[in-house]
């Protein structure tokens, strides 16, 4: 029986994909949170809470995905993309294994948060869910270890997520996933028609707004909301992991990671992956790298 048992087990672990082995290509070691459930803990088991959370004389919606154990834990707020199909949920649900809160909202006018969408309700949204959850009762709610917050945000949520952090001397520090810079957009050239071209295909859940009037607001409110020299240098004093792929936004990317270090900012982390702008085909790398860097924070 236990030879048969043996044997059983290592055939399982021959046919295992190969991310399950604990290695992954020009990674590190997979961290055991991305395919493993944490022990139970009946005392203190993990959850989730819908949030509404006031912004603008509104309130939001969100989800808090709770850390089992006894708390209080650090905690990631995730920023979503535009118009937000792409969620990265998974990310959210590994980072809780790895013993991290994590904290998802829609913006204002997206995916049925009430009122209308805008990039600058997006900013103003950002920092109503980071005064949400510190404050004293709601943090004791959710277990929220406020001194150990860290604000992420893929595409539009990166751009959100930099100009955000580089405000927000609390933070313990910042992920940027494939940040796209909406405020640079309305330096181009003709830049009305090409950006009201590319606003008509991200309206899908949006609220209160048409590709003309966001190609307006990005005009209007370039460069003064861009990754420019005030970014970099809010940015140059707080961890920062910056994750790219081939979707054409690295350069830009790799442009404020160029301006942040020579501000003297010395602690950005650089990861490249060859994948599409959701990182369909990396996902697992995706999750690897972020919990790799939570967890190497003091």
């Amino acid at each position: 029986m236990k030879r048969t048992i043996l044997l059983a087990s290592l055939l399982a672990l021959a046919a295992a994909p190969q991310w399950a082995q604990a290695k992954a290509v020009g990674h590190p070691a997979i961290p055991a949170a991305i395919f493993t459930d944490p022990p139970a803990d009946k005392a203190n088991p993990p959850r989730m809470e819908v949030l509404h959370i006031p912004s603008g004389g509104l309130e939001i919606n969100g989800v808090a995905y709770l850390a089992g154990g006894a708390g209080p834990h650090p905690t990631v707020v995730l920023l979503h993309g535009l118009p937000g199909n792409e969620k990265n949920l998974d990310l959210a649900q590994a980072i809780r294994r790895a013993g991290w809160n994590c904290v998802t909202f829609n913006y204002r006018g997206s995916w049925g948060s009430p009122g209308s969408f805008s990039f600058e309700g997006n900013l103003a949204d950002a920092k109503a869910v980071l005064a949400f959850v510190r404050d004293p009762a709601n943090a004791a709610k959710l277990q929220i270890d406020t001194r150990k917050l860290v604000i992420a945000g893929h595409s539009m949520g990166g751009w959100v997520t930099a100009l955000t952090a580089a405000q927000d001397p609390g933070l313990a520090g910042a992920v940027m996933i494939s940040a796209a810079d909406m405020g640079g957009r309305g330096a181009v050239p003709a830049a009305k028609p090409i950006i009201t071209k590319s606003m008509s295909t991200e309206l899908e859940s949006l609220a209160g707004t048409s590709a003309e009037k966001m190609a307006d607001e990005i005009i209007g409110f370039s460069p003064r909301l861009s990754f420019n020299a005030a970014v970099a240098r809010g940015l140059s004093t707080k961890p920062l992991l910056v994750v790219t792929s081939d979707d054409g936004l690295a350069p830009l990317n790799d442009k404020l990671v160029a301006a942040i270090k020579a501000d003297g900012g010395a602690q950005v982390t650089t990861d490249h992956e060859t994948t599409d702008h959701s990182y369909s085909g990396k996902r697992i790398a995706l999750e690897a790298v972020v919990i790799s860097w939570l967890q190497g924070l003091k």
